[in-house]
């Protein structure tokens, strides 16, 4: 006689889910067919002809279902092929990977480490054995992450929030400008064409290359409207900033206020500069913390501009690299929008108009 099932409807309505799913194992959705049919009240031999399994099948999962709930529609646990290597040796393994290989390498490789292995706990183990040791415990000592370590000072967050304070109110009848420096731009042609893209395959760009030199570009952005003055420079020192400035002082009407946005920069905070901030009293310059420059929003318009036009451009020479980029910004500027700034750490958008 076949063992009775019965159910809730939480557990009916997953059973369904998953008997649904085009995306679940096939054996998966096959055990909950069963069980559903069982739950339905049809005979075991009626389930195995319309799932095209065996009746032995269906009574198995029938009563594996009935017994432990849908935990009992999981594939038991198998003893397998006893290891080989004892705990010693995994130990000795993660002891490797989690600590500075000898000098004079920087990075663990698998052989290094099964060679260290076999000096510590006399037990020979192949590369490929550690490298499976590793996967299984997610250590990956040969991939290495950068950080910055800063002191976690209030100076730090207070500037923080008042350049955040600074977009989302600007200061009244006045002009607020996120100024910053973007150099060496390359100028690369390359040697052969590419080619285009098509169904299933991403475009290909050759890899070889032809230098023509580099420009550098100093940047503007008006917060309040999105629109970027640009101006390529020989040399980024303070002399070269400050003259932008006065190109920035001379088209802004006298009488108005005129904030700025600025890293930390050299050329910003050099004793040039000061003297300029000094002798034109309507500027104000408001630093970002130190090591976070991404504060300021030019930057977006600089990342925008890497995306659109230089990641894969080809420029035949510096002055049609100049030029592609004088085009991009001027019609950037044609539909200028600001960047909304928010506070919950998602990334930055162009508001819309």
């Amino acid at each position: 006689m076949a063992v009775a099932v019965t159910m809730d409807e939480t557990t009916r309505r997953a059973l369904e889910r998953l008997a649904a799913s085009a995306k679940a194992q096939v054996r998966e959705v096959v055990r909950a067919r069963i069980v559903l049919a069982a739950a339905d009240g049809l005979a075991n031999a009626e389930i195995a002809r319309e799932l095209f399994v065996t009746v032995n099948t269906v009574r198995k999962w029938r009563g594996r279902f009935a017994a432990h709930g849908t935990g009992g529609l999981q594939d038991a646990r198998r003893s397998g092929r006893p290891k080989v290597y004892d705990g010693k040796v995994r130990v000795a393994i993660v002891a490797a990977a989690t600590s500075t290989p000898p000098a004079p390498a920087a990075t663990w490789t698998h052989r290094a480490i099964a060679e260290q292995v076999a000096g510590t706990v006399l037990a020979a183990v192949s590369p490929s054995q550690v490298g499976r040791i590793l996967a299984d415990l997610d250590l990956k000592p040969h991939k290495v992450r950068g950080w910055l370590t800063r002191r976690d000072t209030p100076e730090f967050w207070q500037r923080a929030e008042h350049i955040c304070d600074l977009y989302r109110t600007p200061p009244q009848d006045a002009v607020l400008l996120s100024i910053d420096e973007k150099t060496a731009i390359a100028a690369r042609s390359r040697k052969h064409p590419g080619r285009p893209a098509r169904p299933g395959r991403p475009a290909r760009q050759e890899f070889e290359y032809v230098r023509h030199g580099t420009a550098s570009l100093m940047a503007a952005l008006d917060v309040r409207t999105g629109e970027v003055l640009t101006e390529v420079i020989a040399r980024n020192n303070a002399v070269t900033f400050t003259a932008f400035l006065d190109r920035i002082d001379a088209l802004i009407p006298e009488g108005t206020d005129i904030h700025m946005v600025l890293d930390n920069g050299s050329s910003h905070t050099a004793k040039h500069t000061k003297a300029w901030f000094a002798a034109h009293p309507r500027w104000t310059a408001h630093f970002t913390p130190p090591h976070a420059s991404w504060l300021n929003q030019v930057e977006l318009v600089f990342s925008a501009l890497s995306r659109s036009v230089l990641r894969h451009g080809d420029f035949t020479s510096r002055d049609d690299l100049i030029d592609k980029l004088d085009s991009y910004i001027i019609n950037r500027n044609e539909n200028a929008k600001p960047f909304r700034w928010t506070y919950d750490a998602a990334p930055l958008k162009e508001a819309a108009t």
